[in-house]
C-alpha cells in the first residue's frame, strides 16, 4: 500500500519573520507537510554553540530557522539566492519595505518564475490607512466588522485577536497561497497574492453585512438574532459557577431546551420569535440556569438536540486531554499530527535554530563553502566561477 504523504509534502517556504497572521499562515502550510524556514532577526549567538533565547512566536512548530541582517548587501545576497530554489515567500512588511531592500516581486519572480510571493498587510496596501502601524482591534473597526460586535448599550468589543489577525489575516493568505499554487501546477508559474487583514475580516462577515436588511441583523447592535439580543442564543451562569451556551434557534430544537430546562407551560412555550416576549423569557432562562450546577446541567442537555453545551475552558480541556487536531482532515494526504507535548505549550524556535541543516537539505549548501555567520548572522560567499 502506497503511503499517505501530506499535501504540501516537498513544497519549501520562507518566511519573513513577523507578528502572528504570517507565522499562522506558514503553521498551516508546514502542518500539512510543507517545510518551513524562517528568516529571523541577527542575534549574537545565533549560529553559534551557545544559541539565543527563543522568539515570542508561538506558532514555530516544525520551522526552522535563519538570521539575516536585511540591511547587510551580503545578507541579501543569500535570500535571492535561497529563493530562486524554494516555492513560496511569505512577506508580512508595510507597503514598500520589500522594495527598499532589493526584493521587488518582479525581480524575485525573473530570477524564480515558479516562486509565489504572499504579501500579508495590516490595512489594504492601497487604501487610505496603508502607511499606518494597527493591530487587530483597527483593522476590525474600518472593515466595518467590529460596529456588529459587542452587547446592547455598550461599545463595539473585539473577540480577542482571533478574527482578523488569525482568520482575516493568517487563514486567508494560506488559502490565496494553496489557490497560487493550485494555478502553478496547470501553468507552471507563480505569482504574487495579496492578502490584507481588513479585506479578509470583511470577507468573513460576508454574512453578517448581507444580513443587516434582513430581520437576522436589522436591529441595533446587541438585539438581533445571533449577537447577544436572543434569549434563545445565549450564555447563562449555573450554580456555583460555570456557563452554559445556548444555541437553540431552530423550534424543535427551543423545545428540547423548553423541556430540559423544565419550563413546558410557562411563558416560554409563546411563539419564540416575538421579541416582545425575549426579556421575560431571558429572565426565565437565566433564574432556571442558576437553580443547578454545571455539571448537573451537562447530564440533562448531554446527548439531546436542545442545543445547549457546557462553556469549558482551556484549562479543562488540557486536564481532560483534549486532543488538538489539524484544521481539516483528508483521507488521502493527510496532515501531520500536533504532538501531544505541544498541544498546550508552544514549542518555540530561537534565531538560527535548524536554519543550517535545512539549508544543507535544500540546496545542498555548507557553512564556511556556501555561506558564514557574520555578526550573528548569514551572509553568502562569492566566490569567482573557474
Amino acid at each position: 500500500m502506497a503511503s499517505k504523504e501530506p499535501p504540501l509534502e516537498g513544497i519549501r517556504v520562507v518566511e519573513l519573520a513577523g507578528l502572528a497572521p504570517g507565522p499562522f499562515a506558514s503553521l498551516l502550510l508546514t502542518d500539512y507537510g510543507a517545510s518551513v524556514l524562517r528568516v529571523d532577526r541577527v542575534h549574537s549567538d545565533a549560529h553559534t554553540s551557545r544559541p539565543p533565547p527563543p522568539t515570542s512566536d508561538l506558532l514555530a512548530r516544525r520551522k526552522s530557522s535563519i538570521a539575516l541582517d536585511l540591511k547587510s548587501p551580503a545578507a541579501i545576497t543569500l535570500l535571492k539566492d535561497v529563493l530562486k530554489h524554494v516555492d513560496v515567500l511569505i512577506e508580512p512588511f508595510r507597503p514598500g519595505v520589500l522594495e527598499a531592500l532589493g526584493l521587488h516581486p518582479h525581480l524575485l519572480l525573473a530570477a524564480n518564475p515558479r516562486l509565489v510571493i504572499a504579501r500579508l498587510t495590516g490595512f489594504r496596501r492601497d487604501g487610505k490607512y496603508n502607511d499606518m502601524a494597527g493591530h487587530d482591534i483597527n483593522y476590525l473597526a474600518v472593515s466595518g466588522v467590529l460596529s456588529q460586535l459587542g452587547r446592547k448599550e455598550g461599545p463595539p468589543y473585539p473577540p480577542a485577536n482571533i478574527l482578523a489577525d488569525f482568520a482575516g489575516g493568517g487563514l486567508m493568505c494560506a488559502f490565496g497561497i494553496i489557490m497560487a499554487l493550485l494555478r502553478r501546477a496547470s501553468t507552471g508559474k507563480g505569482q504574487v497574492v495579496e492578502s490584507n487583514m481588513v479585506d479578509g475580516s470583511a470577507y468573513l462577515a460576508s454574512s453578517m453585512r448581507l444580513g443587516l436588511k434582513t430581520p437576522i441583523w436589522d436591529q441595533p447592535r446587541g438585539e438581533n438574532l445571533l449577537d447577544g439580543g436572543c434569549p434563545f442564543y445565549d450564555v447563562y451562569a449555573c450554580k456555583e459557577g460555570g456557563y452554559m451556551a445556548v444555541g437553540a434557534l431552530e423550534p424543535k430544537f427551543y423545545e428540547k431546551l423548553i423541556r430540559g430546562l423544565g419550563l413546558e407551560g410557562s411563558s416560554c412555550t409563546r411563539q419564540q420569535l416575538d421579541r416582545q416576549s425575549w426579556p421575560e423569557m431571558r429572565e426565565n432562562f437565566r433564574e432556571r440556569f442558576l437553580r443547578k450546577t454545571r455539571q448537573e446541567w451537562e447530564q440533562i442537555f448531554d446527548g439531546t438536540d436542545a442545543c445547549c453545551t457546557p462553556v469549558k475552558g482551556q484549562d479543562e480541556l488540557e486536564q481532560q486531554g483534549y486532543e488538538q487536531r489539524p484544521a481539516v482532515g483528508l483521507s488521502a494526504s493527510p496532515s501531520l499530527d500536533v504532538p501531544r507535548d505541544q498541544a498546550w505549550q508552544s514549542k518555540r524556535l530561537a534565531p538560527g535554530h535548524g536554519g543550517e541543516d535545512l539549508l544543507q537539505t535544500w540546496l545542498g549548501w555548507k557553512k564556511d563553502k556556501n555561506y558564514i555567520v557574520q555578526q550573528g548572522g548569514l551572509v553568502k560567499i562569492d566566490r569567482p566561477k573557474l
